[in-house]
This record gives C-alpha cells, sequence and structure tokens, in this order.
C-alpha cells in the first residue's frame, strides 16, 4: 500500500492515478479527510502501508510526528516533495528553509528516503485561464522571470518509482523541465496550444500583489510568487536532464503540457 499525503494537489494526483494503473493499492489523505498538521487521527490508514509520499505543504507543522508515526507502524519509506530552492535560492528565503526542514526531518526520520527537488510546476500556467478565456492578454509582473517549468506527469512518474523501492534510496533528485522559458514565451505556448495569438503584459508588481490580495488570496502567496518572480528575472531557475536521465527518455516540454491541458483554457475538446 502507497499513501499519498495532499492527494488533490496537481503531483499527488497524477502519482495515484500512474499507482493505480499498475495495480499498486493506494490511500490518499488530503486537508479535507483529516488535519495532517495534526496528523495521530492517520495511525489507523498507515497500517500495511510500505511506503508514504510527502508534500510539506499538506503536512505543515505535522510532519515530524507523522514521520514517527510511519516509523512506528512499520512505514519501509518516504518520498519528499522539495523545491529546488533549497539549493538554488530565489524569492524569500523563510519559504526555501520550510522545505529544507522538511528534507532534515524525512532524511533523519530512519526511514528509507529519496526527495525530489522540483523546480516550477508547468501546471502553474492554470492561474492565467481566467485571463486567456477572456481574452488575448496576459497580464503579470517580471515578465523576463525564467523557469524551466516540468510537467507533473514527469514528477509522477519518477516518484512512482521511488515509491516503489525501485533503485531511489538516499537520492536528492533535482527535477525540472528541459527547457528555460520566460513568461512572454509561455504565454505564445499556451497560444499555440489553443490555437490563438496571446501576449504577456508586464505589469508593475505591487500593483500584481494587490490584485491577488483583492481575491481573497493570503499575503503569504503573493510573497511567494513575486519574490521568486524577482529573482528569476535576475538570474534563470535551474535546468538539469535528471528527467531524461532516470527514465530513459526526453522530459516533456511545456508545449506538451500545454497541450495536454488546452481545454482548460477553452480550447475545443479533440
Amino acid at each position: 500500500m502507497i499513501l499519498i499525503t495532499g492527494g488533490n494537489g496537481v503531483v499527488g494526483r497524477r502519482v495515484a492515478e500512474l499507482l493505480l494503473q499498475d495495480n499498486v493499492p493506494v490511500t490518499t489523505v488530503t486537508r479535507q479527510t483529516g488535519d495532517l498538521f495534526s496528523p495521530q487521527w492517520i495511525k489507523p490508514d498507515l497500517e500495511g502501508v510500505e511506503a508514504i509520499q510527502i508534500s510539506p505543504r499538506a503536512t505543515g507543522p505535522g510532519l515530524e510526528a507523522l514521520l514517527a508515526l510511519a516509523v512506528e507502524q512499520g512505514v519501509r519509506r518516504a518520498v519528499l516533495l522539495s523545491a529546488t530552492t533549497v539549493e538554488h535560492p530565489a524569492g524569500e528565503a523563510r519559504f526555501a528553509d520550510q522545505f529544507r526542514r522538511a528534507e532534515e526531518l524525512v532524511t533523519g526520520s530512519g526511514l528509507e528516503w529519496t526527495v525530489l527537488r522540483l523546480a516550477d510546476f508547468a501546471a502553474n500556467a492554470l492561474a492565467w485561464v481566467p485571463q486567456v478565456r477572456a481574452g488575448d492578454v496576459v497580464r503579470g509582473a517580471y515578465g523576463k522571470a525564467a523557469t524551466s517549468p516540468i510537467h507533473e506527469t514527469d514528477i509522477a512518474t519518477v516518484a512512482a518509482q521511488a515509491l516503489l523501492g525501485n533503485g531511489h534510496a538516499g537520492s536528492v533528485h533535482t527535477l525540472t523541465g528541459p527547457e528555460s522559458l520566460d513568461q512572454y514565451e509561455k504565454v505564445r505556448i499556451v497560444g499555440a496550444a489553443v490555437g490563438r495569438t496571446l501576449s504577456f503584459q508586464e505589469l508593475p508588481p505591487e500593483q500584481v500583489r494587490q490584485g491577488l490580495l483583492a481575491q481573497g488570496l493570503p499575503e503569504e502567496v503573493p510573497a511567494r510568487l513575486l519574490g521568486s518572480l524577482a529573482d528569476y528575472a535576475v538570474s534563470a531557475g535551474p535546468t538539469t536532464s535528471t528527467v531524461e536521465d532516470l527514465l530513459g527518455r526526453p522530459a516533456l516540454t511545456f508545449a506538451d503540457w500545454a497541450r495536454d491541458h488546452a481545454s482548460a483554457f477553452g480550447a475545443p475538446v479533440r
């Protein structure tokens, strides 16, 4: 049995799908099914679990207690979804520190472990859906901010292998997409996927921050987003060949991701 925390997340859902396709039993837990910040309630669900996938944003301050329960219940291995900012700083240090602390807890837990340091999710572009559906211009801050967005399927494929114990024990993998793209390029690629000409318009960061707060989002959201974008506008995020090295095939591109999700942006389903 594999247990996935953050089962409603982009990666958690995809990992569950891949494991179920291979007839591997899976159980998922989310903030809706229980309070992972106080995880004692999850103890019965850990019975018979061989491996656990950990999303620090789902477990929060309950991670240390969750790991102790996992050891107590005989779980063998843990796969942690961390972030490239642990190794390649960008944005406010407090956010990278949260992942760094999670890595320390997992690697010191006594479980067999694998750490996946993840780049910018391609799926973050779904935040543009309302603007793309409403018109041909996507507005945001730091148009020249460049990252190597990674398709959730590539993350999930590596994670599934690690959860099944296929040779990743004690490894720290930095996973990114295969190419560095700024926001102007990403928007053009989304446009090509939906059969339209889209463009990116840069706005002042404070205007973007106020807009996000006006949507009811907590201060942490614009702080995390704008801090990272500001740094990536000066120095692009990392690009690695790790996905291809591990999977024996080219990493999926942002264009692949955009085509896979074109319907979300309003393109006709084919």
